[in-house]
């Protein structure tokens, strides 16, 4: 039950000032955000690729109603590219991207997007990385796969991002099995309506496998982005009977959840991308893992009652 009430919560500025300045919330977020700066991030992408594991990168920031803001978002995933290459870590760092961050969400947000975007992917792509383009919430779908498209037209190794609990995602998913696509698959984590999404685990995780299915057995490179024991051996599973390869498709899961398995799959041979926020945005990001982990939001809760 408290899953709705943090993600709306994740919306308010009340309660952001709140859970900023409590003196318990810094350690909590550290377990799942690498970082305030650019530099701290780094160190933790050295530390997990030390250990074979690979990375995507996403700068906090999402829903921006600045344009100034949007630009600023743009320049920091500039630098952040410019940071991979000097480090060498662009073969095993990719970058997450919201779109929002990006000034979706503004007066002709979609052109906005997109013109922030497009040089980000276009040095990324010099850099010897990529880019992914994460979800939203539903109503920015439509917007996020057409920027997609015009991007794969130049940058066919843009990812996308789809969400097992929308309706619409198993036709999504047809078409984006194609050849040379790269679609993260995952549950999803924003508060859906009932006429859009399933709103039962049991419904989310059956449409999670009937995507996951089609994603193996297409031409394209399935991420498998969950951290459900379950779900990790179905994958195993449909990838052999796709006849795929270790190196064919790749297991996605969050910095700070579920270490030990992570470093279980590497040492079966499978590749492990790490997805590694950071930034001071990271209120919205905090919010929707406290949602999806009711232990954490205990622990968080209790703490926060107790210092307080």
């Amino acid at each position: 039950m408290l899953g709705p009430v943090l993600l709306a919560a994740a919306r308010s500025d009340a309660i952001r000032r709140l859970v900023s300045g409590a003196p318990v919330t810094r350690p909590v977020v550290d377990r799942f955000v690498a970082g305030e700066r650019l530099d701290q991030s780094l160190h933790t992408v050295r530390s997990l690729t030390d250990r074979g594991l690979d990375v995507t990168l996403d700068h906090l920031g999402e829903h921006i109603t600045d344009r100034t803001e949007a630009v600023r978002n743009r320049d920091a995933y500039l630098d952040l590219t410019d940071a991979l290459a000097a480090e060498g870590l662009g073969p095993r760092a990719e970058m997450s991207v919201k779109l929002s961050a990006f000034g979706q969400a503004l007066p002709n947000g979609h052109d906005i997007a997109y013109a922030n975007i497009l040089p980000v992917v276009e040095r990324a792509a010099a850099a010897g990385t990529t880019v992914t383009l994460d979800m939203e919430d539903h109503t920015t779908v439509d917007s996020t796969l057409a920027i997609l498209a015009e991007l794969r037209k130049r940058f066919p190794e843009t990812g996308a991002v789809v969400q097992s609990y929308l309706f619409r995602t198993e036709e999504d998913c047809h078409a984006l099995a194609g050849e040379g696509s790269r679609v993260r698959l995952v549950k999803g984590a924003y508060d859906e309506p009932a006429d859009v999404a399933f709103r039962s685990k049991r419904d989310v995780d059956r449409s999670y496998v009937r995507c996951l299915r089609i994603l193996m057995a297409g031409k394209g490179y399935p991420m498998v982005g969950s951290h459900d024991p379950r779900i990790v051996a179905i994958a195993q599973e449909l990838a052999r009977r796709a006849g795929r390869k270790q190196d064919e498709y790749e297991f996605q899961m969050l910095y700070g959840i579920r270490d030990a398995e992570q470093r279980r799959l590497v040492a079966e041979g499978h590749r492990m991308r790490v997805y590694v926020p950071y930034g001071t945005d990271w209120y919205g990001y905090f919010m929707r893992r406290l949602a999806e982990r009711p232990a954490n939001t205990a622990f968080f809760l209790r703490s926060l009652a107790t210092r307080g």
